[in-house]
């Protein structure tokens, strides 16, 4: 098949890569959000699918909106029987919806219909799911509620952050993109409609999402870290300053210490929760790069009844 791609981050180039790799597919042009600025000289630079198109010598279209009408009328030249999706980005039309044969197909990271929207993997770590997964579903005006072609699923490890669980799910949703669109060319795929049941939303989370609640137990507090690594990067106050919490440890025998209230060690930086302690491993002081939690503390020399959060 003729094939358009849309997508735009870093874990959308495992996709393109294996349907330009693929001998039953041309990937003959790619949809992806404009040039963002960035760093801080704040240039424009490309997103990561258009630098990886512009590699193989792909046509890569940027359009502001993909109802833009020059977009639509170059889409309707090019005639793709199908446009594969991957975090592109934006929400597309009816008017582009209807323009390639088989429609618009998106991978999208949980097993839906749980966790629908823009960040899937985030809320499942948040949530403590055991399984999650990618599916492959024929895009509708509604929010990623279409019927389904396939699904893969990944466990989620205990350590895992979201970063983490997004790269495997990456690396394994192509091939799964991959055979979806394999299986729509040859006929033997036909989507099946989501279950009423079960649906669940995952919206894109804010900075003050990542907002550490002391007071809950310390498996949430483990989950937001996870969950928010790394972006938007979960955080708390420490004397008046942002402090990004990277990476901790459960320590379930040490009951001693109130919500956000601190105890050091030699070798150790231990803060309380709603619960048990959790020990800072990594943080991230504002203005500084991130560090070992022990180190950080001998530095800012934390004293008797210092607590995080204040």
């Amino acid at each position: 098949m003729r094939l358009v791609f849309a997508g735009t981050p870093e874990v959308a180039v495992p996709a393109l890569d294996a349907l330009i790799a693929s001998d039953r597919h041309e990937v003959v042009a790619v949809v992806t959000r404009p040039d963002a600025p960035a760093g801080r000289g704040r240039r424009l630079v490309a997103s990561p699918v258009a630098e990886r198109a512009e590699e193989a010598g792909i046509e890569v279209l940027k359009p502001a909106k993909p109802r833009d009408e020059d977009f639509l009328a170059r889409l309707r030249e090019i005639a793709p029987d199908c446009c594969p999706v991957v975090a592109y980005g934006a929400l597309l039309p009816k008017s582009a919806l209807d323009i390639p044969a088989h429609g618009w197909v998106n991978l999208h990271f949980s097993l839906l219909p749980a966790w629908r929207g823009a960040a899937p993997v985030q809320h499942a770590v948040l949530a403590g799911d055991e399984m999650t997964g990618a599916s492959t579903f024929q895009i509708e005006e509604g929010l990623d509620s279409g019927p389904v072609f396939g699904v893969i699923t990944e466990e989620v490890r205990p350590t895992d952050t979201s970063g983490d669980l997004l790269t495997r799910l990456a690396l394994a949703g192509a091939g799964l993109l991959a055979a979806t669109m394999d299986g729509i060319e040859d006929g033997t795929l036909r989507p099946v409609p989501q279950p009423g049941e079960g649906v669940t939303l995952a919206p894109k989370l804010e900075v003050e999402d990542a907002k550490v609640d002391w007071t809950a137990p310390a498996l949430r507090v483990d989950r937001v870290v996870r969950g928010c690594a790394p972006a938007p990067g979960a955080w708390t106050l420490f004397r008046g300053e942002r402090l990004k919490l990277m990476s901790v440890g459960l320590v379930a025998d040490r009951t001693d210490l109130a919500p956000g209230e601190l105890a050091v060690t030699k070798k150790a930086v231990y803060a309380g929760t709603g619960s048990h302690a959790v020990e800072l491993l990594w943080v991230q002081p504002q203005g500084k790069k991130p560090m070992r939690g022990a180190d950080w503390a001998r530095g800012v020399r934390i004293g008797d009844g210092e607590r995080l959060g204040d």
